[in-house]
């Protein structure tokens, strides 16, 4: 069984055949996946796919490069759609100081916000993270985020920076990036980081593996992720597969259901 713990099924990327792609994910393997919002209009969109589908689960939030869609009228909104039965996450937060579409204290004021939400609602976070490590590791220690849990989307950063993360209490998204050829250093950090600390997710449409590189991802791509992981850590995909889908489930506090 494979869990896709981060996806953007609601993208437009998908508008011509997402039903077809969804309604054939269990076929492929995949049992479970978490539609992540990041844009106002996607809260929305993301419901919709969410609620339509047993196997899907929503996570709410707004991406750095999109805080400036927030107000506080709109975080009562954005609360009101994290306590909907299929939410099992605040997210995607965080900081993004590479693209620089919204200023470092704009999106620093809303990632405290949102990360202050998910600990009144006691939700674990999906945090993302570009170009900024020390600035969320900070903060992330100043709202004890480690009570809540959560997950760093789509890791990019070093071995050091990745032990210092899960002591925090986090898991690290491992997606498509892990299959390419000079992916070195996350390679270095899926080897170095405790197994029961790494999470499978696509973001797709985007990251596709290898041999996908370049196309659109979707979830049934996983396995490739599940086989480069596997002879990182040299052990058995079966063993690698199980392991990340118990991992997913206590992430988002989803065991024993």
């Amino acid at each position: 069984m494979i869990f896709d713990t981060h996806a953007h099924y609601e993208d437009e990327a998908f508008d011509e055949d997402r039903e077809e792609v969804l309604r054939s994910l269990p076929a492929a393997g995949v049992t479970d996946v978490v539609n992540v919002a990041s844009t106002w209009d996607s809260l929305e969109k993301t419901r919709k796919v969410v609620e339509s589908h047993d196997h899907m689960y929503a996570a709410y939030g707004i991406h750095p490069d999109n805080v400036y869609e927030l107000s506080e009228e709109r975080m009562e909104k954005l609360k009101a759609y994290c306590r909907t039965q299929r939410c099992v996450a605040v997210g995607e937060i965080g900081l993004d100081y590479h693209h620089g579409k919204e200023t470092r204290d704009g999106q620093i004021f809303w990632f405290r916000k949102q990360l202050e939400l998910a600990r009144e609602l006691d939700l674990p976070v999906i945090i993302h993270s570009r170009d900024a490590a020390e600035d969320t590791m900070r903060i992330l220690r100043d709202e004890k985020t480690g009570e809540t849990g959560g997950v760093v989307h789509c890791y990019s950063y070093s071995v050091e920076d990745a032990l210092q993360y899960v002591k925090a209490g986090l898991f690290l998204g491992i997606g498509g990036v892990v299959t390419f050829k000079n992916a070195r250093r996350l390679k270095e950090t899926v080897a170095a980081v405790p197994l029961e600390n790494l999470v499978l997710e696509t973001d797709c449409p985007y990251l596709a593996p290898e041999p996908h590189r370049g196309t659109r991802n979707t979830s049934a791509n996983l396995p490739y992720v599940v086989r480069a992981i596997a002879e990182i850590r040299h052990i058995s995909e079966e063993e690698t597969e199980d392991a990340m889908y118990r991992n997913a489930e206590r992430l988002y506090r989803l065991t024993g259901r």
